[in-house]
């Protein structure tokens, strides 16, 4: 949900490739600067050592150099690619971003639920840190992260040294990439070693905790750039027009008949483009023998989600035999059609269902509103306090007395989701790991929580000492 409303935002998600370290190793991330450092370090050195020369031109060569950390010596060790130059440095620490007071706490933090005395975190520690910071951190949160942990560090533990590391990289936005750094190929994971492959098989999603600010749902529009995003646009403004010259919705007022007969209808046929991607998907990850990013689960759910929008709508309306004949019609049509297509382009559907959700946003924006203007005592008026059906308060946790007004506010946000996530990946390569699951920027948003409350806790204890010291 955090990161569907990011989507909205328009803020790009990386997809950063991972590998696991060697457990005495220090983290990628400081190994890479580190190596930068070193290697501007060494030809300064060098060019010292030539200044005064005026024989024949010296070219200084380069040679990166490396540490590794020993946890039972507290030392790291210089290596250097250069023979002659190879030595061990003196006992130091890593540089930290963080101030010392802040590293202070969070290492003795990590410390007090180190059960075993390892010097490693594991997920059920990590599970007992996070319970500690319950004002910030939810007990659905703690039981999600923990096994999300467990499951992309392959049951694995990581030392404190490098979850420290990891939590100042994450505080200071410190990027991982190797590219980032001018070291292509050598340095590319995250820095708690957390893998994408949770994404495969993990993927919670709930559409009932929606929060007042995702319920205000904004009608944005991505303007169609190329030929493919043109053509969508044009297929979904032309279905868009048949279908209300068809069912005569700007034929009088509105009204709920009109409403029910519209949704029931549509969300017959909205369901299809989710399961017709999660069944490519699925047969190309097994044709390939390849992983699919967890976009298969993401797809599945978007249609389980508009299935749930029509079991909720036909509590209200009972469509007849005529309706349900029509409903098979559009089916077999629109099905066949849009399978056909995801097999040739699906860069157009994404881009297709992401315009039809834009066009889904407009109507369920312009429902509630005639919802909100309704006289008193009209049916449609009676929608602000008639109660939803139950399947929708459970789903959407609108909670004992949840209205149908606030059922098409949090059906609209589901809609809005699925354009903005459409619209996300909408051309994006087969192997992008979902945007909406993605572990690494899981992981990352709880580092970065998990340190900001570490910071305010540090400033009130360093409050609480100075006014000790004066009253003292």
């Amino acid at each position: 949900m955090i990161l569907g409303s990011a989507l909205r935002q328009g803020k790009a998600i990386a997809t950063k490739p991972s590998i696991i370290g060697s457990s005495y190793s220090a983290s990628p991330l400081a190994n890479a600067l580190f190596q930068v450092e070193s290697y501007y370090t060494t030809l300064s050195a060098q060019n010292d050592n030539n200044k005064n020369k005026t024989s024949t031109p010296h070219y200084p060569t380069s040679h990166f150099q490396s540490r590794s950390y020993h946890p039972s010596t507290s030392i790291y060790y210089l290596q250097t690619t250069d023979p002659k130059q190879t030595k061990f440095s003196s006992p130091t620490l890593p540089k930290y971003n963080l101030a010392p007071s802040v590293i202070e706490e969070i290492k003795k933090d990590l410390k007090d639920v180190d059960a075993d005395g390892n010097g490693k975190i594991d997920s059920e520690e990590l599970k007992e840190l996070l319970k500690k910071h319950n004002s910030t951190f939810t007990d659905d949160e703690i039981v999600e992260l923990g096994e999300l942990f467990y499951a992309s560090s392959g049951a694995g533990s990581v030392e404190i040294d490098r979850f420290v590391e990891a939590l100042d990289a994450a505080a200071n936005g410190t990027s991982t990439l190797a590219s980032d750094l001018g070291l292509k190929g050598k340095f590319k994971t995250h820095p708690l070693g957390i893998g994408t492959c949770a994404s495969e098989y993990m993927y919670a999603k709930t559409h009932g905790k929606w929060t007042e600010e995702e319920l205000d749902v904004k009608l944005t529009h991505v303007p169609p750039e190329k030929f493919v995003d043109k053509a969508a646009f044009v297929a979904v403004k032309a279905f868009r027009f048949g279908f209300d010259i068809g069912t005569g919705w700007n034929r009088g007022a509105i009204t709920t008949d009109k409403i029910l007969n519209r949704a029931i209808f549509l969300e017959t046929v909205a369901a299809i483009p989710g399961m017709v991607a999660a069944i490519i998907r699925h047969f190309r990850s097994l044709r390939n023998m390849a992983r699919d990013g967890g976009m298969l689960n993401m797809f599945l759910e978007e249609a389980n989600n508009e299935r749930m929008h029509l079991l909720t709508f036909i509590r209200m309306k009972d469509p007849g035999y005529l309706f349900r004949a029509t409903v098979i019609g559009g089916q077999f049509a629109f099905g066949s059609a849009f399978l056909t297509m995801y097999m040739i382009s699906p860069a157009f559907c994404h881009r297709f269902v992401g315009y039809i959700e834009e066009e889904a946003c407009a109507t369920y924006t312009k429902i509630i509103k005639a919802i909100e203007e309704a006289p008193e005592g009209t049916d449609l008026g009676n929608w602000r306090t008639e109660e939803a059906p139950k399947i929708a308060k459970g789903y959407w946790h609108l909670g004992e007395h949840g209205s149908v007004l606030d059922l098409m506010l949090a059906v609209r946000a589901d809609e809005a989701e699925h354009r903005d996530v459409n619209h996300a990946v909408s051309g994006v390569a087969y192997d992008t790991v979902n945007p909406l699951y993605d572990p690494r920027e899981k992981m990352d948003n709880m580092l970065k929580r998990y340190v900001q409350d570490m910071m305010e806790r540090t400033n009130d204890n360093e409050k609480n000492n100075k006014t000790n010291k004066v009253a003292a």
